[in-house]
């Protein structure tokens, strides 16, 4: 059967392009999974951080790729996305915006709502797509939208596969938003948070909270600094050869100067000498991260504060402001979103239409294009989603 446009993976960004041609073309969603919104359902933690609230200019300046973005955010805004949806919203810290449900299951079944004129077709899987549009040689289109995301979260369909169904160029396919693996072994301090501490790569900050998990170190901290970690490291997922190695530090106490510390404890130490350093930090610390962050400092928890000399208390402070990991690797299994893909410098960001061949249209995780942690990265899902579906339908 002939159609006007086919649309290949049925996530955020097919499913928004689904929704913004159906209406006047003939239109069929193609997805390998036995129903759509797999990955969308694992967003923010089962809840869906559906988009970030921050105004669109502003929203801009958190992406690399910003002049790229700019015509698909201001083409479907949060407003508009919003208006699709018969239930409301909560925004939390960080303008994050969730369901009033907390439940993922509630956006797509709101986002299936406006499918009706659109053919979807589950557990096809698109291996093949000619020069002409005959996709699996048996389906013809006119246009063809490619939505099939990235390579994270395999079990839910992606895969580095989708990359070859057509003749594109793309950049190096790296892991974004991961937790981080540690040459130290953790699992006796797992599950402890960091709270609101700093953490480094080079001259790369993010400021967040840290989790320890039982085989590294993960949490809004973490997952944000592993992306530009990755952007900074030369290599690609195809190679399968490649070393993560580094080092990165966290600053414990980021509201406080190396000399602020020094004059606080020179002042402390004299007048609370009696107390032992484990019972002081838990001023500054979490209390279950003392006995093991003072160990590896080689300074006994129970020393007395008068008898800590000035070598210690120097150690100490470089410590509680630099406090270094060496990491091994990426926890691939858990990476977020995916670095890399379509290049978009042959990609028309007024349409989403290819440069290199006419009526090809790419929109989500496939492209080159990535965020932050906070909704940022479903935000440009459903943008470019809209855009190239708004694109492939209007253009004769």
């Amino acid at each position: 059967m002939d159609y006007d446009i086919a649309i290949i993976g049925g996530g955020p960004a097919g499913i928004m392009a689904a929704i913004a041609s159906g209406e006047t073309s003939n239109v069929i969603l193609l997805e390998k999974n036995s129903s759509l919104g797999k990955k969308l359902l694992l967003t923010g933690g089962g809840r869906c951080n559906i988009t970030n609230n921050k105004p669109p200019k502003k929203l801009l300046t958190f992406f690399d790729n910003k002049n790229f973005l700019k015509t698909s955010f201001y083409t479907f805004t949060n407003e508009d996305l919003f208006d699709l949806f018969d239930f409301g919203f909560i925004e939390e810290d960080n303008n994050r915006v969730f369901p009033e449900s907390e439940k993922s299951i509630y956006v797509l079944k709101g986002l299936e709502k406006h499918l009706d004129n659109v053919e979807v077709r589950l557990n096809y899987e698109v291996t093949k797509i000619t020069d002409n549009f005959i996709i699996n040689d048996e389906i013809k289109a006119k246009k063809v939208i490619i939505a099939t995301g990235g390579v994270t979260y395999p079990q839910t369909g992606s895969s580095i596969d989708n990359y070859s169904l057509v003749d594109e160029s793309k950049t190096k396919i790296k892991y974004g938003l991961s937790p981080l693996i540690t040459k130290e072994d953790l699992s006796a301090i797992a599950g402890i948070t960091l709270n609101d501490v700093e953490c480094s790569y080079k001259k790369s900050k993010v400021r967040g909270n840290v989790l320890i998990s039982h085989v590294g170190l993960t949490g809004p901290g973490i997952i944000d600094l592993s992306s530009k970690i990755s952007k900074d490291m030369d290599y690609d997922i195809l190679d399968n050869n490649y070393d993560l190695a580094c080092e990165i530090n966290i600053d414990l106490m980021p509201d406080f100067s190396r000399e602020e510390l020094k004059n606080k404890f020179d002042k402390d130490f004299q007048i609370k000498g009696k107390t032992q350093i484990k019972n002081y930090l838990k001023n500054f610390l979490t209390n279950n991260f003392i006995e093991y962050f003072l160990n590896r400092i080689n300074i006994s928890p129970d020393t007395q504060l008068s008898r800590i000399n000035k070598k210690s208390k120097n150690r100490l402070i470089e410590n509680l402001k630099r406090f270094t990991f060496e990491i091994v690797d990426f926890n691939k299994d858990l990476a977020k979103v995916t670095i890399g893909g379509i290049d978009t410098k042959n990609i028309n960001p007024k349409t989403m239409e290819s440069k290199i061949t006419p009526n090809l249209y790419f929109a989500g995780e496939i492209l080159d294009l990535d965020g932050p942690t906070g909704g940022y990265n479903l935000k440009i899902a459903f943008s470019t989603g809209y855009l190239a579906g708004l694109s492939a339908s209007e253009k004769d």
